[in-house]
């Protein structure tokens, strides 16, 4: 990963970049405006920012005080942003204008619900899924997210239980007294996974029946199909931070149980047809666009050519703006494309790297070791990252590390030349 030139900017768990004092203290030539720095004349930009939310911007329901010294610096004197922005979650058991409404209260600043990106918001381009008989996993309003994504014909986890009481036997205060079974209720054809759900043992055990019985759960299989029923999901996420001193489960680590019961079972790997959410290429080509939508629509007539991935996680972040940046550049050698999963055409792309920066107001402790590669006398941390994304240390590696969004900005606008 490239170093901050002239500013001996340190790797990720070796060290944070400030910004030197003779910048933040303003240089001649320049004027300050809302206790920042910025160039007299103000070109386009052609560069995009990427924010993290959950331990970069808020931690639970508490904004973190940087976050709004950093909107401080990227809000003109009218309220506008100066570049484009988009907040990239894995966070997906919430309406994706229900999350715009709770950042702009936080924020103090209008975002629009198309600056906001779920985990599950590339699942658009799914779309020789949209009109299958989808049982679909989470909390909050998954059917009303299930339906903004395309999929129409959904059931949900609640639904499918109640037509067949006698599958949810783990809670004895919830086993039905009687069992009224129908004969009537269609073939599921597919799994849509959007976030972690509350009752994990309902979860578990109607989602493997489903599988084991290839969408007709009330008549059983005596040999379960192979390949199963396309099952698509959303964050991969094993941990990730709230207002506890220590991280909790993600959806992926509702994954991971629901993966090693499925080989426990059959002895067989269970398969994803798409994966979405950091750190999936798809997630950041989705995101890519999104920040050409917006700029276009600003006025903003430069190209982007770089984009700016600001997040806590190495795992996910970190991995993430790296695996991305990679891709990039074999996309500019002409090599073979893979690994980005989509399943509509993009439009062609002008940026021409991704950059990762790590802070250390999350997941991440910026006193402690960074996440290093598994050794065989176990000394070092393990990998957190999805089974289905081969390690490789290198993109652990963060660009630049950071204390704190607002340091995070002010790299980013030193990087361009804007301070």
């Amino acid at each position: 990963m490239a170093a901050l030139s002239g500013l001996a900017a340190l790797r990720a768990g070796r060290g944070v970049w400030r910004l030197p004092a003779r910048l933040s203290a303003g240089l001649p030539g320049c004027w300050l405006r809302r206790g920042y720095v910025v160039g007299r004349a103000e070109s386009p930009p052609t560069f995009g920012l990427l924010f993290d939310i959950d331990g970069v911007l808020v931690r639970g329901h508490r904004v973190i005080p940087a976050a709004l010294e950093a909107f401080g610096k990227l809000l003109n004197s009218q309220g506008q942003l100066r570049v484009p922005v988009v907040f990239v979650t894995n966070a997906g058991n919430i309406l994706q204008q229900n999350k715009a409404q709770e950042l702009s209260g936080l924020l103090g600043y209008k975002v629009d619900p198309d600056q906001v990106i779920l985990s599950h918001s590339p699942l658009k381009l799914f779309l020789q899924y949209h009109n299958k008989r989808m049982l679909v996993s989470g909390q909050g309003p998954v059917v009303e997210n299930a339906r903004s994504l395309g999929f129409q014909n959904v059931v949900t986890i609640d639904e499918l239980r109640l037509a067949f009481p006698e599958l949810d036997m783990v809670d004895l205060a919830r086993r039905p007294k009687n069992m009224c079974l129908r004969n009537d209720f269609a073939a599921i054809e597919g799994i849509l996974l959007l976030g972690e759900p509350v009752r994990w043992e309902t979860s578990l055990q109607l989602i493997l029946d489903v599988l084991l019985s290839n969408g007709n759960p009330g008549t059983g299989l005596e040999t379960a199909p192979y390949p199963h029923l396309p099952v698509l999901a959303s964050n991969m996420d094993l941990l990730w931070m709230a207002e506890a001193k220590m991280p909790r489960f993600g959806h992926g680590t509702f994954l991971l149980c629901l993966e090693t019961i499925y080989r426990k079972v059959t002895g067989k790997e269970l398969k994803y047809e798409g994966m979405t959410g950091k750190p999936s290429i798809l997630t950041y080509q989705y995101a890519e666009d999104i920040i050409r939508q917006q700029a276009e629509r600003w006025g903003w007539s430069a190209p982007i050519r770089k984009l700016y991935a600001i997040g806590d996680n190495p795992v996910s972040d970190v991995y993430g703006a790296n695996l991305f940046n990679q891709y990039l550049q074999m996309t500019k050698r002409g090599e073979k494309e893979h690994g980005a999963g989509g399943q509509q055409k993009q439009r062609p792309s002008t940026t021409q790297s991704c950059v990762s920066i790590l802070v250390c107001t999350g997941i991440h402790n910026c006193q402690g070791p960074g996440p290093k590669a598994p050794t065989s006398g176990g000394a070092e941390l393990p990998f957190h990252g999805h089974r289905d994304f081969s390690f490789s240390p290198e993109l652990l590696e963060a660009s630049h590390v950071v204390h704190d969004v607002n340091e995070a900005v002010q790299l980013v606008f030193h990087q361009e030349g804007w301070a």
